[in-house]
């Protein structure tokens, strides 16, 4: 499997569990956005935003556009 596509398959895997997480629960802005230690979400969309900044760089690179 691609580089690439073990990012997608993590996006989703994260994107499954924020989905989750927010039927179960609800979602307070505040534990999105600035969770606190050891929360469910804490790295989410950090690790979320770094995996699809990458993803876009290798499609730009595939077929030789630039962002």
């Amino acid at each position: 499997m691609s580089e690439k596509q073990d990012m997608i398959n993590r996006m989703n895997e994260l994107q499954k569990k924020f989905t989750e997480y927010e039927q179960k629960n609800g979602l307070d802005p505040f534990d999105f956005y600035t969770p606190a230690a050891g929360h469910e979400l804490s790295g989410y969309k950090e690790e979320y935003q770094a995996l699809a900044s990458k993803v876009i760089e290798i499609a730009h690179k595939e077929v030789g556009s630039h962002a």
